[in-house]
């Protein structure tokens, strides 16, 4: 056999090899974030909420999701173990916005509005009490599919 026969099998091992390798050592990062869990420590779960964390067990930890309320998750729903700083600033709400208005200011760019400008972007959604006029229609209701003058 020749070595060019061989070739795409060398480069296809190979780049399992590096695949394997990179998902073990984040693997080890995330079992490294986990254990580092201490009572009173600001976390992300794999879901998304921010908890401060009550009790560290085995496999499992207690956290106060709101004030007084106590949750038990499982280590692994762990996805983000937050410093002080980060953790008080999402919580306390200063987060900034997912939208780029944060990032222009808003006086500047924004037109002013003056004290005859009645749209203030608001949409009316009740229903009126009245259904719009029908014009010429008679008052008989419709037929809808399905329905004959078959008696």
């Amino acid at each position: 056999m020749s070595p060019l026969t061989l070739l795409p099998f060398v480069v296809l091992i190979g780049a399992m090899f590096l695949m394997t390798r990179s998902a073990k050592k984040k693997q080890q990062q995330a079992v490294q974030m986990r254990e580092q869990v201490q009572p009173g420590t600001g976390i992300r779960t794999i879901g998304g909420m921010y908890a401060t964390v009550k009790e560290v067990n085995e496999d499992t930890l207690l956290l106060e999701v709101a004030p007084g309320v106590h949750a038990v998750y499982a280590k692994n729903s762990v996805g983000a173990v937050l410093d002080d700083e980060e953790y008080n600033r999402i919580v306390h709400g200063t987060e900034v916005p997912d939208d780029a208005s944060s990032l222009t200011d808003a006086d500047a760019t924004a037109p002013e509005k003056t004290a005859d400008s009645e749209d203030d972007g608001r949409i009316d959604l009740a229903k009126d009490d009245e259904p719009a006029e029908a014009g010429t229609e008679d008052a008989s209701p419709k037929k809808t599919d399905g329905e004959s003058d078959a008696k």
